[in-house]
């Protein structure tokens, strides 16, 4: 039998491209193959089935909610403390017992002189609410609280999450950018805000049951029995208007929220390169580097939390004081955001609008870290 003749250097020999590298064992498992397969039409399109798989729509509005419940509870007290200071009976309070004091007024005030002082009242009133009132004033407004935060968290994490799906599928060719992020976090702000306005201005309006702190914790003389009675007195007085007042200050408010996952999205953004770097470089993970990976995204929502809550607070106080009761007589003191943010500055100053600022962010903070977390 005779053999054909062998090439005359075998090594010119071209190998198809679908049989390269089928013998090297390393081959499934290198990062830069992987990378090379990821980037292929077939890769491309399993990673994308992947995704889908895993990103069901429904698993943003159980999580949102499930991490809204969590963070709630866990901080409701200091969501108490920051009501009150926010609103103008606890400031009156405030300014009253500086008056005793000797204490000179804010304007005369330095700004370090001032920051203790606040920092000091903060305090004050949080450890003297269980005294006056007992432990379960800690939790006051937690009830309907929940009922808002639960469907608030899961409607906004359920929009933005699969709003940003839609746009940057339909208009951006499915790739994500900051301005997909900002389009549907401010949907959502506005989804969210519209749905649940009725149920945060029954929360702030228990929360500030002035006669029951003038009284000492006395509940005879509540002003509302419970959330029902609440919303049976709001609608007798206000009308179906009264359950939405407060809701131009929370679309004021969809800056902050936009600001949070914007801010969110691009740090998430940097870890995710980090770690992809961190792979390609296939050296062993540094203490440092397992840090990063199991709390780098918890600590970037309650970064993203913290610059977005400081650059937009003012909003949190207006909206508390358009959804405070009416007063003696049913005439409302604060109409509208222009003649409520003038008129709480000639009053009170421009410092009055972060009233309640420390409370705040000790809560959002841990909040927006844990809701992210869960």
């Amino acid at each position: 039998m005779t053999l054909p003749p062998a090439p005359a250097n075998i090594g010119d020999t071209p190998i198809p491209s679908n049989l390269s590298n089928v013998n090297d064992p390393a081959f499934p498992h290198s990062p830069q193959n992987e990378n090379t397969l990821t980037d292929s039409p077939t890769g491309k399109r399993l990673a994308d089935e992947a995704s889908t798989a895993v990103a069901k729509p429904w698993a943003h509005f159980v999580a949102g909610g499930i991490g809204g419940m969590t963070a709630a509870t866990l901080t409701s007290p200091l969501d108490v403390l920051k009501t009150r200071l926010q609103s103008d009976f606890y400031q009156s309070q405030i300014l009253a017992s500086r008056q005793e004091r000797g204490v000179p007024p804010p304007r005369d005030l330095s700004l370090p002189r001032n920051a203790l002082l606040h920092f000091r009242e903060t305090f004050q009133i949080l450890f003297s609410i269980h005294r006056v009132e007992g432990w379960r004033a800690l939790f006051k407004g937690l009830g309907p609280n929940l009922t808002g935060v639960v469907p608030a968290r899961a409607i906004n994490f359920y929009t933005y999450g699969n709003g940003k799906r839609i746009i940057s599928e339909q208009f951006n060719h499915g790739q994500d950018s900051a301005w997909v992020h900002v389009c549907a976090a401010a949907t959502a702000g506005i989804a969210t805000g519209t749905a649940t306005n009725p149920i945060w201005l029954v929360k702030t309006r228990l929360q500030l049951d002035k006669n029951n702190a003038e009284k000492k914790g006395s509940l005879s003389s509540r002003r509302y029995k419970n959330s029902l009675d609440c919303i049976s007195q709001t609608l007798r007085a206000e009308g179906v208007r009264g359950l939405y007042r407060g809701l131009s200050a929370s679309y004021l408010g969809v800056t902050e929220s936009t600001l949070q996952w914007v801010l969110y999205e691009q740090m998430k953004s940097y870890l995710s390169t980090r770690q992809e770097r961190l792979i390609a470089s296939q050296r062993a993970p540094t203490a440092w580097d397992t840090t990063v990976e199991w709390t780098g995204k918890v600590s970037a929502a309650g970064t993203a939390k913290f610059f977005a809550a400081l650059i937009t607070y003012p909003h949190e106080v207006i909206r508390t004081r358009l959804r405070q009761a009416p007063q003696t007589g049913g005439q409302m003191k604060y109409t509208g955001i222009v003649q409520c943010f003038r008129l709480v500055v000639r009053e009170e100053g421009v410092s009055s609008l972060y009233g309640g600022l420390t409370p705040h962010m000790l809560r959002v903070v841990p909040s927006a870290a844990i809701m992210f977390g869960m």
